[in-house]
């Protein structure tokens, strides 16, 4: 059987997932990423491996997340794609009909607008904690309260308490300043929940003509008490799909299917042999220009497999002989000139 893998690596968690043919999820993973993404890889690809049939065959691969570039150099992705076009896929696919996407994740939260299947406006905010699942985290954590159980606890609010929720330093000292006044748990729970949503909807969501059917995706979604807030203060039903915690995995290994198929293509999965490999990670800033990029680069055995993260295309690559000279700080060759992207 043929089946697609699909890789999310996010800030908090790394996502993996096979497909059959069908789109049928086969197996799927949800792990932390702690703070070492391509350790994680490597250990979702162990855990994958033991639990594919010896006969199953990987006919594609996809990436996604904040780092899908070092996910896709590891693996050898057919497809690499940005959060927004995995997630409009598989929540195009998952529900037909979807016209607004609500994905909350550990670092970052986005919404997606859908006409027709096709995703026609975003917004992102990776600047302020204050509506993310690591703020949840951080404030479950600081109440002794697993992160599991914070949705059902949020549901037995009564008498939610309302949380100053545009700031992460003020929604903590406002969930404070409530504790000592003697709220219930449950209603600060429940009114950090719906800090959390107004959060998003007046960031986020700002402007954005939001239309049903609304999606909730991430790992945010588990939580119930999140679900009720978004409903109360859109005041329409959100569905949340079934494997909402993978969906970026999901679209990324149903837009490998895609492109390979539509290519007449093979894949150029290296196989699940690298997960035992020992590759490492360094950076150096390009002084070439003034925008003094910062230059991800990976190597195995001394070789260097890939680079990438500049505004153009000066220290891109898949394959390069080991290196002669110093990281810290690259000459660039003589006569080279800066591209148009650089020079502004």
């Amino acid at each position: 059987m043929n089946t697609f893998l699909g890789i999310d690596v996010g800030s908090v968690t790394t996502k993996l997932v096979v497909l059959d043919d069908a789109n049928n999820v086969r197996h799927a993973l949800y792990l932390r990423t702690r703070g070492k993404p391509l350790e994680v890889v490597q250990q979702g690809l162990r855990e994958i491996r033991q639990k594919l049939d010896p006969a199953t065959q990987v006919a594609g691969v996809g990436t996604t997340g904040s780092g899908r570039y070092l996910a896709g150099v590891i693996v050898g992705a057919d497809v690499v794609k940005n959060e927004i076009t995995a997630h409009a896929v598989a929540a195009s696919h998952f529900v037909p009909g979807a016209q607004t996407i609500i994905e909350i994740g550990g670092q970052d939260s986005k919404i997606i607008l859908l006409r027709d299947g096709v995703a026609v406006d975003f917004a992102m905010n990776t600047v302020c904690a204050a509506g993310t699942g690591a703020f949840l985290d951080q404030q479950a954590a600081r109440l002794g309260i697993d992160i599991a159980n914070v949705g059902a606890l949020a549901l037995q609010s009564k008498t939610p308490v309302r949380i100053a929720g545009r700031c992460t330093v003020f929604a903590e000292s406002d969930m404070i300043h409530k504790q000592q006044m003697g709220h219930r748990v449950e209603d600060i729970l429940y009114g950090l929940c719906q800090a959390m949503a107004r959060n998003y909807l007046n960031n986020v969501g700002l402007g954005k003509d939001i239309r049903k059917l609304v999606v909730f995706q991430g790992g945010v979604a588990f939580n119930q008490g999140m679900i009720r807030a978004f409903e109360e203060t859109l005041e329409m039903p959100v569905l949340v799909p079934p494997h909402h915690e993978v969906m970026g995995a999901l679209g990324a290994a149903m837009l490998a299917r895609e492109a390979l198929a539509r290519h007449n293509a093979v894949t150029q999965f290296k196989g699940f042999s690298v997960s035992d490999l020992a590759y490492r990670t360094r950076s150096f800033e390009c002084h070439h220009c003034p925008n003094h990029c910062e230059i991800v680069q990976v190597s195995v055995d001394n070789r260097v497999v890939a680079r990438w993260g500049g505004r153009c295309e000066r220290w891109d690559m898949t394959e390069a002989p080991p290196l002669t000279a110093p990281l810290t700080a690259p000459v660039a060759a003589p006569n080279a000139t800066a591209c148009e992207t650089c020079a502004g």
